[in-house]
């Protein structure tokens, strides 16, 4: 089968560590020509071009700035996107013809793309659903569904949902949001697709744990909790400053910050500030060296804001379960990642913005056998989010 693969992820192999990559992997693996259509934005300095390996390509396009640029600039690189991506295939891949093309979201603006493939090779089209834009957004206050933007990026999101032939969403809430908001979605073609990865053996011997903990001056006698990824609004910075200073008292927790986003000055400035010992911040690291963090660390932690109303299911839950640690998620109460939490006994959640709720788990925490829920995290990890068992129900179709 040939599978073209859409993507904003700028990478130049698929050797990396993601959910994208360690997917179209197995793809590879399983025989599959890829073929994947990854940005180079222009401030990289580089023109369009291609990387061919053994049995599978990268076209990587060169697009405008849409990371770390101004909102205009951004949203004017967004719309021009599809147009580019339908130029790229008509000029780059004219003599593949593709049975399936995949893509994820963000962004939503891929529906022309779809279906100029769809009509030109008679594809199947899968759509990952990894973020609900524009709800996201208008949760978080950037703009009223009254606004000229949120209906024009809603009519793009309509009809992304429908030129897709089947909608992969990361939980059970995922598909009930989008069949409730968009009743012309057929139910049929809705299935939940969650998140998964290759699972690799992260767990570390005591040695090790103890040589990381002291190379990045943590303490070695204390309950360690991490937080690693975006730091931005989706994530409720104040609240997460909120809950860390209820435990600056304590003395037998620390906690790890790792991470980069439009909020991390916010978190810099408190912990510049040196009002409590217990924190270290630190700037995002390389993904191997952030899973040998975790790995030497007790309590993975996940935030998001309380405003959501769309039920986000992050995939840094992924990395903390392969390490085989147990996962406090402080959470809005829209998202099911506490529910599937509870379900496979592998950590606690509290709702985001309740700061009392917040004390009383830490407090369970502390009396809890941390060994056995990392342990359960582990297992469910292999039970439920393997690209393995992505790979099936994607073929299903």
């Amino acid at each position: 089968m040939n599978l073209l693969f859409l993507t904003l992820l700028d990478f130049k192999t698929l050797d990396e560590q993601n959910i994208y990559t360690d997917l179209l992997r197995l793809f590879v693996k399983k025989g599959h020509n890829v073929v994947v259509i990854s940005p180079t934005e222009r401030r990289n300095g580089e023109n369009t071009h291609v990387i061919s390996k053994d049995n599978y390509k990268i076209l990587k396009l060169k697009i405008g700035n849409i990371q770390k640029t101004n909102i205009i600039e951004k949203g004017i690189s967004t719309v021009l996107i599809e147009s580019q991506f339908t130029a790229a295939i008509k000029k780059y891949l004219k003599d593949i013809k593709f049975d399936m093309v995949m893509y994820s979201t963000p962004p939503i603006t891929f529906a022309n793309v779809i279906k100029f493939v769809k009509k030109r090779d008679n594809a199947k089209s899968y759509l990952l659903l990894k973020d609900i834009f524009p709800q996201n957004a208008v949760d978080l206050g950037m703009f009223s569904k009254s606004s000229p933007i949120y209906k024009f990026f809603r009519s793009k999101e309509k009809r992304l949902y429908t030129v897709s032939d089947r909608i992969g969403c990361m939980s059970d809430a995922n598909v009930r949001f989008v069949l409730e908001h968009n009743p012309k979605v057929p139910p049929e073609k809705v299935e939940v697709c969650p998140n998964a990865i290759e699972v690799k053996d992260s767990i570390i011997l005591p040695e090790e744990r103890e040589q990381i903990r002291e190379k990045y001056e943590i303490p070695l006698d204390k309950t360690v909790f991490i937080y690693g990824g975006n730091l931005g609004k989706p994530q409720g910075i104040d609240f997460l400053i909120e809950c860390l200073k209820s435990q600056k008292d304590s003395e037998d927790v620390f906690f790890v910050i790792v991470g980069s986003g439009t909020e991390y000055q916010k978190l810099n400035d408190y912990y510049s500030s040196g009002e409590q010992k217990n924190i270290k911040l630190m700037p995002s690291v390389s993904r191997d060296d952030f899973d040998k963090l975790v790995a030497a660390c007790d309590v993975g932690m996940i935030f998001l804001d309380k405003r959501f109303t769309i039920p986000n299911f992050p995939s840094r839950l992924l990395s903390y379960m392969q390490a085989g640690i147990p996962t406090f998620a402080v959470t809005d109460v829209n998202t099911d990642i506490g529910e599937v939490i509870r379900a496979g006994d592998f950590g606690w959640w509290s709702e985001s913005g309740n700061l009392e709720a917040f004390v009383s788990v830490m407090s369970e925490i502390s009396a809890s056998s941390l060994e056995d829920k990392g342990a359960n995290a582990r297992k469910y990890l292999l039970e439920n989010y393997t690209v393995e068992s992505n790979y099936k129900i994607i073929m299903e179709q």
